[in-house]
């Protein structure tokens, strides 16, 4: 995540804010240029029209009416909900108050994960490509009735299942103890399950197919046959080979989980890198290193990964000097960095594909 501030006074502001605290103008996120800007508070009392001076955007509906969201629109778009919103299919009983912050904060971290998307150059919606084909959706359930089958959280055909439970601190503390999980979010869902929407668009009938069953394995192995076998003895060695327990179930969950961990690296490293943070290696009286912006990586995975290593020690030594739990619980073996490294290289050349492509048209 690139480092914001708002453009109307040079305040440092946040992805999520929606207010600077220093000028009060409204902020809005603008997903075209990836940047936040301030525009008049009293001008966003209109019931709608143009939120800019320039007549451009357009506050997303559900920013204007539901205060859940922080995008514009495109005034030529034609739509009233920004293209994160027009994603969500379901939205869960807002009758209910609980399920009003779960849906803000749902909300908020599938933005993050878009603005990862749109900052890789990922299509996700069919915009980009004039055809809703490779359209991702999210649908937010809640768990029918108590004591009843619990929603799944999961992905099938680019529809995301997000069980809204998993927005409550307290319930996604006890299913991570309850899986013995090191790590468990509501950031961490959306990456993993939207590796399962990539994996369909980058490697499926792809010639990158070969490669991944090298390294991942076949995914034709029996998929349910492969989690029972998974729950009922996790296999004792994953640290050698997988980024987490989870992985070592099928190749589609290794891939899935090593995607998560790609977008986390990619997030964390680009924050540090725009924040102008220095690292000290591993040898105590060698120069401090500058963590390297994001196009400095595009071309070398190596660079990414050396930058991140470091940035653990900082994360998690950070935490423990709060008493958190370390941010980044793992230790990523040879092996699970080789498939970071086929995931890094896989979005490379995609975009670049789909760029000549659209050069050449």
């Amino acid at each position: 995540m690139k480092v914001f501030w708002c453009d109307h006074c040079g305040q440092l502001v946040f992805f999520e804010n929606s207010q600077c605290t220093a000028c009060q103008h409204s902020l809005v996120f603008v997903p075209d240029d990836l940047e936040m800007r301030a525009f008049d508070f009293v001008a966003l009392g209109t019931a709608a029209g143009p939120v800019d001076a320039e007549g451009r955007w357009n506050l997303c509906d559900n920013y204007r009416l539901n205060n859940v969201c922080n995008w514009a629109v495109a005034v030529e778009d034609g739509n009233g909900l920004c293209r994160a919103c027009r994603l969500t299919t379901v939205i869960p009983n807002l009758s209910v108050p609980e399920n009003v912050t779960a849906w803000f904060r749902l909300e908020g971290a599938k933005r993050r994960l878009l603005h990862s998307f749109l900052a890789l150059g990922l299509p996700f919606d069919g915009m980009d490509e004039g055809a809703a084909s490779g359209r991702l959706a999210f649908d937010f359930l809640a768990d029918p009735v108590p004591g009843g089958p619990p929603v799944l959280t999961g992905h099938a055909d680019g529809r995301i299942v997000i069980n809204i439970a998993e927005a409550d601190d307290a319930e996604r503390e006890r299913r991570r103890n309850l899986l013995r999980e090191p790590y468990r979010t509501v950031l961490g869902h959306f990456r993993h399950e939207s590796g399962h929407f990539y994996w369909d668009r980058l490697i499926r009938d792809t010639p990158r197919i070969e490669e991944f069953r090298q390294l991942f394995g076949d995914e034709r192995n029996d998929y349910d046959a492969a989690l029972q076998a998974y729950y009922a003895a996790p296999r004792a060695d994953w640290q050698t080979q997988f980024v987490s327990a989870y992985a070592s179930a099928h190749p589609w969950e290794d891939w899935a989980e090593s995607w998560a961990h790609y977008l986390h690296i990619r997030d964390v490293v680009e924050t540090a890198g725009y924040a102008g943070l220095k690292l000290r290696p591993k040898v105590k009286d060698a120069p401090r290193l500058s963590v390297r912006l994001p196009e400095d990586h595009e071309a070398s995975f190596d660079r990414l990964i050396a930058d991140w290593f470091p940035l653990t020690y900082v994360i998690n030594n950070l935490n423990r000097g709060l008493g958190l739990m370390d941010g980044y619980p793992f230790v990523l073996s040879p092996s699970a960095v080789e498939k970071l490294r086929f995931i890094h290289e896989t979005i490379r050349d995609f975009v670049a594909e789909r760029t000549q492509a659209a050069g050449a048209t």
